[in-house]
């Protein structure tokens, strides 16, 4: 009878920018815990915002740490001027190349509300849960990746 091998526990990277404290906790406690569940391990790193975050991505790809996936949580609020606009549209645009240039199995978690009340409602857990579909996206991403891995 032939054995199959078992893959090892995913190793993650998570970035998650504190700008809105209370946001980015609601966030990494639903990320954790689907990581958590699914065995995975993973490295935590705080940026400042939304827009350090594909920057942390790309150090973390240089640097001797090996990361299975990466995970980019953060949340941006609409303000008064175009700040919003460049935010969400550059960080969006600057992950998307990462994980495209470097087959990155990424889960997006950056929030873009209208208010305060709508980012809580998608951060938590129990009611939208994005940071848990930002870390099952990544966790599907790097099984995909797997599977479609060369043979060697």
């Amino acid at each position: 009878m032939a054995r199959t091998k078992r893959a090892r526990a995913p190793h993650i990277f998570v970035a998650e920018a504190r700008f809105y404290q209370d946001i980015a906790d609601e966030l990494i406690k639903a990320v954790t815990g689907v990581l958590d569940k699914a065995g995975a391990t993973y490295d935590r790193f705080s940026v400042a915002g939304a827009f350090e975050l594909p920057a942390a991505v790309a150090m973390a790809l240089k640097s001797r740490r090996r990361y299975d996936g990466y995970i980019a949580l953060g949340c941006v609020l609409r303000g008064e001027t175009t700040h919003y606009d460049y935010v969400c549209e550059e960080s969006a645009r600057a992950l998307q190349d990462l994980a495209v240039a470097h087959t990155l199995a990424l889960g997006y978690g950056i929030l873009t509300c209208e208010n305060h009340a709508q980012a809580i409602a998608r951060a938590r857990h129990d009611q939208k849960d994005r940071g848990g579909h930002a870390a099952r996206a990544c966790l599907a991403m790097i099984e995909l990746k797997r599977r479609l891995a060369p043979a060697r």
